[in-house]
């Protein structure tokens, strides 16, 4: 059985996410209550053999922060998922809108479900840690006047009704998780497509062209490129790149062209392109 840590609690979008890349392979769910403890986790070998970190959202965009701690970890990206995020009101079986004096959740959730609740201005809506530990205390302490934003499993798992489904503004919010190993017990096949690197560039005119010119005429199809600064270097950057080979056999040559023009190179992992999910 995988130990996957997750941030979060039993029943959040990491854990569907988990379920779906995983497809019916027994897995134990290792809550963990911040990124930071994910990656410690997993890079310790201190109870959870893989973890699922959400990276970017459609509508939100990176979370730079947890771009830093893969970069600053040992662990490789071995895998990715993308889902789309459907929010959901729970309240305890039986339960009213009429009811609810407050409805909580991860700011986050909240965030994306405040034009529903503009509708009902007796609802407080109060910030939580996580979406599926908002429906487990609502559950726990029989609060019928209290409601959770969460996912569907998190209703199944607490025995919760969903009182209104999909209730987010935007309903093309998709969130990419990738899955996070030790560089030790990641799979050495030749069975990917997609790469993911880290890099910087020197301060000279072109040098970022140059480096971006290397997968252009490699057939390297850049998919992602996001910068964040590097701690003690001001107006210096660090540059996370993610790219698809058609023809992995120019893996090599990418990298190596990648070496010479850029500065401290690193390999963040080598997988397949992720799946889209519905939820």
């Amino acid at each position: 059985m995988k130990k996957v840590a997750i941030q979060g609690y039993p029943g959040a979008f990491h854990e569907i996410a988990a379920r779906l890349y995983y497809n019916g392979t027994p897995l134990e769910i290792v809550p963990a209550d911040t990124f930071e403890e994910v990656v410690s986790l997993v890079e310790n070998n201190a109870g959870a053999d893989i973890g699922m970190m959400a990276i970017e959202n459609s509508i939100a965009g990176s979370l730079l922060y947890n771009y830093n701690l893969i970069n600053r970890s040992s662990l490789q990206i071995s895998g990715e998922v993308y889902l789309r995020i459907k929010q959901n009101l729970l309240v305890l079986p039986g339960s009213d809108l009429s009811e609810l004096k407050e409805v909580q959740s991860h700011y986050m959730a909240i965030a994306q479900c405040k034009e529903y609740f503009k509708s009902y201005p007796h609802i407080k809506l109060v910030e939580t840690k996580d979406t599926a530990e908002s429906a487990r205390y609502i559950a726990e302490n029989n609060l019928r006047s209290v409601g959770a934003i969460a996912s569907t499993l998190a209703a199944e798992m607490y025995g919760l009704d969903i009182l209104k489904e999909s209730i987010e503004t935007n309903k093309l919010n998709y969130t990419r998780f990738i899955v996070l190993e030790h560089f030790m017990n990641v799979p050495h096949d030749d069975g990917f497509n997609k790469v993911s690197v880290s890099f910087a560039v020197s301060h000279k005119t072109g040098s970022l062209y140059k480096a971006l010119k290397v997968l252009n005429d490699l057939d390297a199809n850049m998919t992602k490129i996001q910068s964040t600064p590097i701690p003690g270097r001001p107006w210096e950057y660090l540059f996370f790149v993610d790219f698809l080979l058609d023809d992995t056999g120019k893996f090599g040559n990418v990298i190596q062209g990648l070496s010479e023009t850029t500065l401290g190179l690193k390999i963040l992992g080598k997988y397949k392109a992720g799946q889209n999910y519905e939820d």
